[in-house]
């Protein structure tokens, strides 16, 4: 069995995973998730010296606050969560799995250390009025005052961009890096709807509402410019992509003008989820949607969905206000 020090069965893998056409996201996610491990293990050992004590000491290391070199800081960055420190050990266990699978490693060490149970975190929708605060946040600037002046607001610059966008996520109920990842391509104006790519590359077509149409199209002809089939859908005003990170500050940024607060995109997923189901439609249905391999997640959101419908009934029941006997 030919060796390799742990850095270059790294290299060897991520071309592996670029062959196979990994996404864009989990190939940086993977590249962060074995970066982090070199500088933990604090020097280069061959693959098959690392043990599972040490990938267990390791995920067990992320949950504790950093301080970073050089000084206490005033706010140490919190530990990771149990879900992202699960993604770290998926990361290094595709690594080994590569390894065993090339005959660079024996065993894969990584199913010896037990995978982290992520945390069950509630599921909590946006409004109506929350949704259409945050539209409504898109148009205008905050409000400011000039020395003997009144107060004023502006129009923003990038406000037909920010309405679709926001439209789009709660009438589809897409992931962030898959709004990220659209290009124009994917844009079917005619019928309306749009091809996305989710997690493992997988794909599906996503319908979406006249309204929200009608938006996206008021964006290209006025503020998005000339661009080609294989150029991203939403930009920046500096014309790069709009990123996940980008759209995460602007949502945030849209929720505080807003008033709305824990305001991030993978929230208008839930309240697309829910409110589909409110309105009578299918968890199959949902689950496609949402691009989901499982129920699992969609259950939560049905019964979410199935605890309103028994509250209004409960309000509105004829039997009980009526003081039937």
């Amino acid at each position: 069995m030919k060796q390799l020090t742990y850095a270059q069965a790294v290299d060897g893998y991520l071309l592996d995973a670029r062959a196979q056409r990994l996404s864009a996201d989990t190939i940086r996610n993977y590249t962060l998730t074995y970066r982090r491990f070199g500088e933990w293990l604090g020097e280069e050992l061959l693959l098959s010296d690392i043990t599972p004590a040490q990938i267990s000491a390791f995920l067990a290391s992320l949950a504790q606050p950093q301080t970073p070199a050089g000084g206490v800081a005033v706010r140490p960055p919190k530990g990771l969560s149990k879900k992202t420190t699960l993604n770290y050990h998926g990361a290094l266990g595709a690594l080994w799995s590569w390894a065993v699978r090339e005959g660079y490693a024996a065993v894969n060490v990584v199913q010896s250390v037990s995978r982290p149970r992520p945390e069950k975190r509630t599921v909590t929708p946006f409004s109506e009025s929350d949704v259409k605060a945050i539209l409504a946040a898109c148009d205008r600037t905050r409000s400011y005052t000039r020395p003997g002046k009144r107060i004023c607001d502006n129009e923003r610059r990038t406000a037909l961009r920010d309405r679709a966008v926001i439209l789009l996520l709660v009438d589809t109920g897409m992931r962030s890096g898959e709004l990220a990842g659209l290009r124009a391509r994917d844009l079917d104006m005619k019928n309306r709807r749009l091809t996305v790519f989710g997690k493992g590359s997988k794909e599906r077509v996503l319908p979406f509402s006249p309204t929200t149409g009608k938006a996206i199209w008021h964006y290209l002809q006025t503020e998005r410019g000339e661009h080609g089939p294989r150029d991203p859908l939403f930009v920046t005003v500096d014309g790069e992509p709009l990123n996940r990170e980008a759209l995460l500050q602007l949502v945030n940024r849209l929720g505080e003008r807003a008033g709305v607060t824990d305001c991030h995109p993978h929230r208008f997923r839930h309240t697309f989820a829910v409110t589909f189901l409110r309105n009578g439609g299918n968890v199959y249905e949902l689950q496609a949607m949402l691009g989901h391999t499982t129920l699992e997640m969609v259950k939560q959101y049905l019964s979410l969905a199935q605890t309103d419908v028994e509250a209004a009934h409960r309000r509105a029941s004829p039997v009980e206000n009526w003081r039937l006997r």
